[in-house]
């Protein structure tokens, strides 16, 4: 006969397993993330990064062990201008040679208005700052793969990512669609 101790353990054992077992891990397998800025005149800058790395475990039915981890490297910012690359890299922009990491990390998912769609709640660290950040985004599955995406709006200045410009706006438009597989 098993003595209490060991039926304890044996409970909090499969407690956890089951708990793993619901929790489903997902595979990140390309990720785009772009942004558009507006200057004044009403044009438009674009750029890209790259360097993605993440852990995503994510299941809509069981949000509360929803655990979502991502991170781009600055210097890979594209602007699709080298001059104005350089210029974004330096430390009065992101200063990736002292922060080379852009990263999030949920604190909360919540479901959205529809099928599909949810509301993260991240901690969104860029250079020395890290702030609270409503995302929407939807999560599509279809089998074994899926597929997020967000488009969301961050103000630069909270980040100290520039000055006050008259030339640049203060909001940047992201965008993030993330394929991922089990």
């Amino acid at each position: 006969m098993l003595d209490n101790h060991f039926k304890n353990i044996l409970l909090v054992f499969f407690l956890f397993v089951g708990l793993i077992s619901h929790a489903q891990s997902w595979k990140p397998t390309t990720a785009t993330i772009t942004f558009k800025i507006k200057h004044a005149f009403g044009s438009t800058a674009e750029g890209s990064f790259k360097g993605f790395a993440g852990v995503i475990v994510f299941d809509p039915k069981n949000l509360k062990n929803t655990n979502l981890k991502a991170s781009i490297e600055a210097k890979t910012i594209d602007t699709g201008l080298d001059i104005r690359d350089k210029t974004l890299r330096g430390s009065n922009y992101f200063d990736a040679e002292n922060y080379p990491k852009i990263s999030m990390i949920s604190t909360r998912i919540e479901t959205g208005a529809s099928e599909n769609e949810f509301i993260g709640y991240f901690n969104l660290t860029i250079k020395k700052t890290t702030r609270s950040i409503k995302i929407p985004f939807s999560f599509v599955q279809n089998n074994s793969i899926a597929q997020l995406k967000s488009t969301f709006e961050v103000n630069r200045l909270e980040y100290g990512i520039g000055g006050k410009s008259s030339l640049l706006k203060d909001i940047a438009i992201v965008s993030i669609t993330l394929n991922v597989q089990q």
